[in-house]
């Protein structure tokens, strides 16, 4: 739960940093623009999952193998936000070949809000 919640908060800000393009403005190549973006969103992700786990009620917190379903469940989740993060937010285009079967699923626009909507479906239903 709380990484996906992170994954939402690092995309918010992520797409609405007010410094954002400034904030990358010195690196040349488009690799290493790539790669400068993917790290603050991934700072940022692990900024934003670490309050969460702060701020998460005691309830929801379980052991370790407890209610596997469950956290197959919101695995399933969370890679569904990252892989949509990656082929319509983050330039992870950069290192991969374009034209997998994978994008056929998470690139086309049309689907962006649905696989937006997925998490939290799961997220409500667990």
């Amino acid at each position: 739960m709380n990484v996906i919640i992170g994954l939402y908060f690092a995309l918010l800000i992520s797409v609405k940093f007010p410094s954002y393009d400034m904030l990358f403005s010195g690196l040349n190549s488009a690799q290493s623009l790539a790669v400068g973006q993917l790290g603050f969103f991934l700072i940022v992700t692990l900024l934003t999952t670490a309050l969460c786990f702060r701020i998460m009620p005691d309830e929801f917190k379980e052991k370790r193998i407890e209610s596997l379903g469950r956290k197959i469940l919101l695995t399933f989740g969370a890679t569904a936000l990252v892989m949509i993060f990656s082929f319509d937010v983050l330039p992870v285009t950069e290192f991969l070949v374009p034209g997998t079967p994978i994008q056929s699923l998470f690139a086309p626009e049309a689907y962006y809000f649905w696989w937006l909507l997925l998490p939290l479906v799961i997220l409500y239903l667990v």
